[in-house]
């Protein structure tokens, strides 16, 4: 799974990695603590006055369908498996309509020794100064604003996971779907609405090749934060 990670990127840093047009919303400060309901950058394509364009969005990091009676539904919904999106009602219609790509630094995963211990982990990519972590996100109506509030209106995210591969698999047996940059096109892909297709677009992906670094226990309480938590243990 993905429960928390470092965002650390200038938003203009984001828009250049990403192509992306322009930013709607205010972007959370940088963070080496991201945690699950807190507001995060994602990337996705929109129709922008009759044409489609790459926008750096903020949404809540917890996906709250469009049919949920309550936000609190979004606390169990921070990752969606791969395997499952197009079949589960919480995840298939964004499957198909609204992907977006989450961007990271790295990720925190804990690796579980075998008297009990977890032993917190940092994994990054030595070549890429930023991952894309593939996300679905949905819009949202709170059903105690009113309708002409635009207030009312919450953008809701969620992370999508794999089966951990071999090199990483000793951490956790689940981690973050990652596109590589070369693919952010195809992931994004409005037209791409084919279930067949998405589904071949993810089995297609190649290993994400990470490091990772054991790190303080500092970032296991999210009142923490800072760039000494992506250290090395000492």
């Amino acid at each position: 799974m993905c429960g928390r990670y470092v965002m650390s990127k200038a938003t203009g840093d984001l828009l250049s990695y990403f192509d992306a047009k322009e930013v709607e919303g205010t972007p959370p400060p940088p963070s080496w603590n991201v945690a699950p309901t807190e507001p995060v950058p994602i990337v996705a394509e929109r129709l922008d006055e009759g044409a489609i364009e790459r926008h750096l969005l903020v949404a809540h990091w917890g996906l709250v369908p469009s049919w949920a009676k309550d936000i609190k539904i979004g606390n169990k919904l921070i990752n969606a498996r791969s395997e499952s999106i197009l079949e589960k009602p919480s995840f298939r219609k964004a499957a198909v309509k609204r992907r977006a790509i989450l961007p990271a630094d790295g990720y925190y995963e804990w690796q579980k020794t075998e008297d009990g211990k977890k032993i917190p982990n940092y994994l990054y990519s030595e070549k890429e100064p930023v991952l894309g972590f593939a996300g679905l996100y949905e819009w949202w109506a709170d059903p105690s604003v009113p309708q002409d509030d635009p207030g009312r209106w919450l953008l809701s995210c969620t992370i999508l996971t794999t089966t951990a591969q071999d090199a990483l698999g000793h951490v956790h047996d689940r981690s973050p779907v990652i596109i590589p940059r070369d693919r952010f096109a195809d992931w994004l892909n409005p037209d791409l609405t084919d279930k067949n297709d998405i589904q071949h677009l993810l089995d297609s992906l190649p290993e994400p090749v990470l490091t990772p670094r054991v790190v303080s226990t500092r970032v296991n309480s999210v009142r923490n934060d800072g760039p000494e938590l992506i250290e090395p243990a000492e």
